[in-house]
């Protein structure tokens, strides 16, 4: 074999997802430290006027004057330095989180669909956009706290130890008791609660993204209370969560409060102060540095307690970041081979979700997927559970190939084994003679098209959407195609046509998205085409239409389907019956039912199915007939 393994690389570390950015990093860092000790000449000024105008005696003009320009000077150095160093690290995060959503977006277009299946849709859009834009604090505000948070105390103190160290020692007091408690808000308990908080954040996502995809059923079939439920369960998580993480955080960020406020701080001054002036050991003048600095002491210790839920917000999503991205890739070949031909084999295939049984492994399997195909999930859901044991299938160019079989039967995961989403835990899939894994993606894809039941449309135009596997297709490519998919007139009338772009100016039905999908497909034109029951949604004339666009091309390519229509098994040249991710038949329609096995009795029950539906819409007519005659 020539592919490489699929062991997960450490994740990588925050210091070399920003080693990029190291520059802009110490330009902020050089700025607010400027801007910082430049801070502290107004106090100082405030200070030396102090001691200068208490002291006996006239005052010295010209040196009152000095000291007054230097604190002004100091005051504007601080502005512009600290505004520079702000407005570069703010530019410095639109870059990072610019960069993050970037190699986001190509860890998850690389990394198997099996490994994201156990994500939920609200947990990647809540990584890609909420916990990305978590990471804001950590860049645009910590460099220059952190700057302020140790080089303004750190000079304050320098100052105040010339004056009178033993009075600094009580200054600090209040610093020392805010510092004491940081470690309380750091035990295991409390990073277990904020992690469970930060879970329970997810699962709300989750529950209203789903609840908002499905809500047209939920009306339909009146869950609409189950639906509700499973929101309000995630609440009441949720809520139980936030209560736990708040009530042990609330000790300690009190405590801290409360140690570095301005009362707090003065009264510890004072009564020091007082102690060393009744002693003789401080002149009453030299008390004033402590009443301001000692408040300049605790301001950066205190902005850097206020952000400290949004630090320990950003280190957790940072986190969850690295996890995603490290994340192992679905596996290159190091020496690609091209395919001779055309013709698809599976030998001896088995595949398995989670546990043992290929993708999934320690990550576990929820059996929720967000991605085309959903099916998949749903016959894989539980963890361990092999679908498909000892499947042997030769599909030959020309043919159509349809794989029937009840719920669960592994068919999803079977035509998903082509388009190379999942690899079989044991055994192979061949095109043209080479297996897959040996087969370089881009290779790949330019033999391999596919269309879902489950469509998922970009958020770009109709012509771009249809032109996805072709970028350089010219429009008359992109309108054939959509005629032979029967879409070109629901185009027209979008209101840009087809330059409308979805979700803004286009809104298509289930059926049209699927349409649009198989025009896709069709302009594709690859050799090898998988269909999921590609026109569940479309109604009895455009499908026709769509099988015929399909036959025209059928003999210079390999087609394999998923059917639950009678209609799509007429136009199969072999008939594969799963059932319990083994083949329990094979061969043409007429054959197996002359066998009058498994596959007999699945087209009787179809049958009988589809012949009560249409009793059913019969009788739905001829009442609706009568209604209008009685009116």
């Amino acid at each position: 074999m020539t592919s490489t393994g699929t062991t997960a690389p450490p994740p990588p570390r925050v210091a070399r997802l920003l080693r990029p950015y190291a520059g802009g990093f110490a330009t902020v860092v050089v700025l607010q430290l400027i801007g910082a000790v430049a801070g502290l000449a107004p106090l100082l000024a405030v200070v030396e006027l102090g001691r200068t105008l208490l002291a006996p005696g006239p005052a010295d003009d010209g040196h009152v004057r000095a000291v007054v320009i230097a604190g002004a000077a100091g005051l504007l150095v601080r502005l512009l330095f600290t505004a520079a160093s702000s407005g570069v690290g703010h530019l410095l995060d639109t870059h990072v989180q610019l960069s993050l959503r970037r190699r986001l977006a190509a860890r998850l277009g690389r990394v198997p669909i099996g490994r994201l299946a156990r994500r939920r849709n609200g947990e990647l859009a809540k990584l890609v956009g909420e916990d990305v834009s978590a990471v804001h604090p950590l860049i645009a505000h910590t460099p220059g706290e952190l700057v302020s948070a140790f080089v303004v105390p750190l000079v304050s103190l320098g100052y105040l130890l010339t004056v009178d160290w033993r009075l600094t020692l009580i200054t600090l007091i209040p610093v020392l008791l805010a510092v004491a408690l940081v470690p309380l808000m750091m035990t295991p308990a409390r990073l277990r609660e904020q992690k469970e908080f930060d879970a329970a954040m997810g699962r709300i996502s989750a529950s209203v993204v789903e609840f908002v995809q499905g809500i047209a059923v939920v009306k339909v079939f009146g869950g609409a209370e189950r639906a509700h439920g499973t929101f309000r369960t995630a609440v009441g998580d949720f809520t139980r969560s936030f209560y736990r993480m708040v009530h042990g955080l609330a000790g300690p960020a009190a405590g801290m409060q409360v140690a570095l406020s301005p009362p707090f701080v003065l009264l510890a001054v004072l009564v020091g102060g007082a102690y060393r002036i009744t002693g003789g050991g401080l002149a009453p003048a030299d008390l004033l540095p402590f009443l301001l600095l000692g408040l300049g002491l605790t301001a950066p210790v205190a902005a850097l307690g206020h952000g400290f839920d949004d630090l320990q917000a950003a280190r957790r999503a940072v986190g969850r970041i690295r996890d995603v991205l490290a994340e192992p890739p679905l596996p290159e070949p190091v020496r690609p081979v091209a395919p001779e031909g055309h013709r698809v084999e599976l030998r001896a295939v088995r595949f398995g979700y989670g546990g043992r049984f290929g993708y999934g492994g320690d990550f576990g399997y929820e059996g929720r997927c967000g991605y085309e195909g959903g099916a998949a999930g749903r016959e894989g859901a539980a963890a361990g559970h092999e679908v498909l044991r000892g499947i042997d299938l030769v599909l030959e160019p020309g043919t159509i190939t349809a794989v029937v079989g009840p719920s669960g039967s592994g068919k999803s995961t079977l035509v998903q084994l082509l388009p190379r989403f999942y690899d079989p835990t044991h055994g192979s899939v061949l095109l043209g003679g080479v297996d897959l894994r040996e087969v370089g993606s881009q290779e790949l894809y330019r033999r391999v098209s596919f269309v879902f039941q489950d469509v998922r449309l970009l958020r770009a135009s109709v012509a771009d959407n249809i032109a996805l596997a072709v970028p350089h297709a010219d429009r008359d490519a992109v309108v054939r195609a959509a005629r032979r998919a029967s879409i070109h007139d629901r185009i027209l009338q979008l209101p840009r046509g087809y330059d409308s772009v979805i979700g803004e100016d286009a809104r298509l039905s289930g059926g049209e998205a699927q349409r649009v999908s198989i025009a896709r497909a069709l302009l594709a034109d690859t050799p090898v085409l998988v269909l999921d029951e590609a026109t569940a949604f479309a109604d009895p004339q455009t499908e026709q239409a769509v099988r015929e666009a399909l036959a025209q091309t059928r003999q210079k390519r390999t087609t394999l389907v998923i059917a639950h229509r009678l209609e799509t098994i007429a136009d199969a040249d072999t008939v594969v019956m799963l059932r319990d991710g083994e083949i329990a038949e094979r061969g043409t329609t007429e054959e197996l039912l002359a066998r009058n096995g498994a596959f007999a009795d699945f087209w009787k029950i179809h049958t009988g199915a589809a012949e009560a539906a249409a009793v059913q819409a019969g009788a739905v007519q001829a009442a609706a007939m009568e209604g209008e005659e009685a009116r």
